[in-house]
């Protein structure tokens, strides 16, 4: 699978089209905002039911990026399940596949998030509210001030997704978010909306200008989030 070669905070990081992070100096994969089980929380809330495989379809899709990428740490930088009942309504071949994976990595982590403060015990693996990496801090938010002395953060939460408009015709597109220092992971849940890069809580965020790693069909672009449509310019575009 391709990917986008960059930097953050001196760390060579890898951008991939999945919108997982590849960090192969450290072999450690990191994916964030799985939400397993938002289809049959959604269900349960709303009476409207949505097909009920996105947990299958997001391990599936991470089970092929530890494959391709046979990493030594895999972290999973919070919200990786959507609620705090999530893991009671996970079915016995996902939790297998869950076990699987976990059992499978040198070191798993879970990061904690705003969904799951206190992640799922009976799988595996160590929960962490954030975990300092050389150069690198992970956590679920970004911090809402400038960074000082704590390194280059890396963070999920946001869903951030890149518009634009091309050819005439609007997109949107899942993004990593990054000014160099600071790092914002696209979501990998199967079921999970999307943030404009340039909502003002992303934007305050970073306090200068900052950079979209917009994910293709097949490669991922680097653009100025200058250069990206505010949803209410790409609805009047079209």
């Amino acid at each position: 699978m391709s990917g986008f070669a960059f930097t953050c905070n001196g760390a060579s990081l890898v951008a991939r089209t999945d919108g997982s992070l590849w960090w192969p100096e450290e072999r450690l994969l990191a994916v964030a905002d799985l939400h397993l089980e938002k289809g049959t929380w959604y269900g349960m809330r709303t009476g409207q039911l949505l097909p009920p495989y996105d947990t299958r379809a997001t391990l599936a899709r991470l089970a092929l990026a530890i494959e391709e990428t046979r990493p030594r740490i895999v972290l999973c930088v919070g919200d990786s399940f959507h609620d705090g009942e999530a893991a009671a309504r996970v079915d016995a071949a996902d939790a297998a596949e869950i076990m699987r994976l976990v059992g499978a990595a040198q070191d798993w982590i879970w990061i904690t998030g705003n969904h799951d403060p206190a992640p799922p015990r009976q799988w595996g693996g160590q929960a962490s509210i954030e975990l300092a990496f050389g150069p690198l801090v992970f956590r679920h938010q970004a911090l809402a001030m400038p960074l000082t002395d704590t390194g280059g953060e890396v963070s999920g939460h946001y869903h951030p997704v890149a518009s634009l408009v091309v050819r005439g015709r609007g997109l949107r597109r899942r993004c990593f978010l990054t000014d160099g220092t600071r790092l914002i992971l696209p979501s990998f849940g199967a079921y999970t909306g999307g943030l404009n890069a340039r909502d003002a809580a992303v934007a305050s965020i970073f306090g200068g200008p900052y950079d979209a790693l917009a994910i293709g069909a097949s490669t991922v672009h680097r653009l100025p989030v200058a250069l990206l449509r505010r949803e209410i310019e790409l609805m009047a575009a079209k």
